[in-house]
């Protein structure tokens, strides 16, 4: 996969995919890079800062590679282009509920 950065005044970190006919000539197989970038993007997000608008062009490897290749190539682009967070927030807790008094 490709990505490019668009940098202006309105920018904010807003997703725009590209997946050609290059990719695949059936469009169930271009719609699904589409997705698996989309759902890889939704997962990274919240550890991006930056004021740019991102652009993934897909290429045709992405039909044949893992989850976790997508998601590591994702998270190297990001990293290249230096607008992943130098130390990510910790996630909270997850909160138990309380236990119910035994009557």
């Amino acid at each position: 996969m490709i990505l490019w950065l668009r940098h202006s005044p309105d920018a904010s970190l807003r997703l725009g995919l590209i997946s050609s006919k290059k990719v695949h000539l059936r469009a169930n197989k271009r719609n699904r890079a589409r997705r698996h970038l989309r759902e890889a993007y939704r997962q990274i997000r919240p550890h991006l800062n930056g004021h740019v608008d991102l652009i993934f062009v897909a290429r045709r490897s992405l039909l044949q590679a893992t989850w976790n290749e997508i998601k590591n190539e994702m998270h190297s682009l990001l990293t290249q282009a230096e607008l992943l967070e130098k130390h990510p927030k910790k996630k909270p807790a997850p909160i138990t509920p309380p236990e119910a008094p035994n009557a």
